[in-house]
């Protein structure tokens, strides 16, 4: 099955079973439109069932990653009801950050520039987050009366821990890239002229290990926050299954023998 890019807002494109999806509404600095939301729900459809897929790399066109929700689309004419935005939610930002984090392989978020509300959060529900140093991540909710919602509540929280998290949240701190790094909220800051080469980098690296492996090793650190020890080490036990079935396990071991 071959990959659509016929989209307003975004940019499609597939190299060895690298799929990078590019949020390309620059002029909002890639902020959410309900076009933006609808395109993206089409394309991961077709990233889910894109045979010989190895990873997905999330990134924005621009100076910004994503400004979270364009707050145009807010502007309700006089006399129209407010919608829910729990109900809201329920259909775009929830969905969308629940299948990103069930994709069955890594997904990088290559943080370019600012990414602020469900922009962050999509940004931290990814498995590897590598950021330009100049980029900054900002969870406006307070400002706006609202509550955190694209998934922050729960990454930011195991990310930085309790006490950093409502900081961050109820005083609208601006995390700098490196302070994402520091924190552990990121995996990595790097100079901005290095930022493309260590995408790369990250990617070759996850093309040259058994796909199946990292499938699992996924599945099992995603649960871990939630098992219990025994529960964690019964799922360590079936993974390991799964993973020992798979013949490129026996081809790394017979190769890591031939060259001792």
């Amino acid at each position: 099955m071959s990959l659509s890019n016929a989209y307003e807002c975004l940019q499609v494109s597939e190299t060895n079973g690298v799929v990078e999806l590019k949020l390309s509404r620059p002029e909002r600095l890639n902020a959410f439109s309900k076009t933006m939301h609808a395109e993206l729900k089409q394309a991961l459809r077709e990233i889910e069932r894109f045979d010989g897929l190895r990873a997905l790399v999330l990134t924005g066109e621009g100076r910004g990653f994503c400004a979270g929700q364009d707050l145009e689309e807010r502007r309700i004419p006089e006399g129209q009801p407010k919608p829910d935005l729990g109900e809201s939610l329920r259909n775009t930002y929830s969905p969308l950050v629940s299948r990103l984090r069930k994709l069955p392989v890594p997904v990088i978020a290559a943080v370019n520039g600012v990414a602020a509300g469900a922009g962050a959060g999509i940004a931290l529900v990814c498995d590897i987050v590598i950021a330009k140093r100049t980029a900054k991540f900002t969870f406006p909710f307070s400002f706006l009366g609202l509550t955190p919602d694209a998934g922050c509540t729960s990454t930011l929280v195991r990310a930085v821990g309790q006490a950093r998290a409502m900081a961050i949240v109820m005083l609208g701190e601006v995390v700098t890239a490196e302070q994402a790094a520091d924190w552990g909220m990121i995996w990595k800051a790097v100079d901005d002229e290095q930022f493309d080469t260590e995408v790369q980098l990250a990617i070759n690296n996850l093309l040259g290990r058994p796909a199946r492996g990292l499938e699992l090793a996924k599945r099992s650190l995603y649960q871990a926050v939630d098992n219990d020890f025994e529960a964690q080490l019964e799922l360590e036990s079936q993974c390991q299954t799964l993973a020992g079935r798979n013949s490129q396990y026996w081809e790394k071991v017979q190769q890591f023998l031939d060259k001792k």
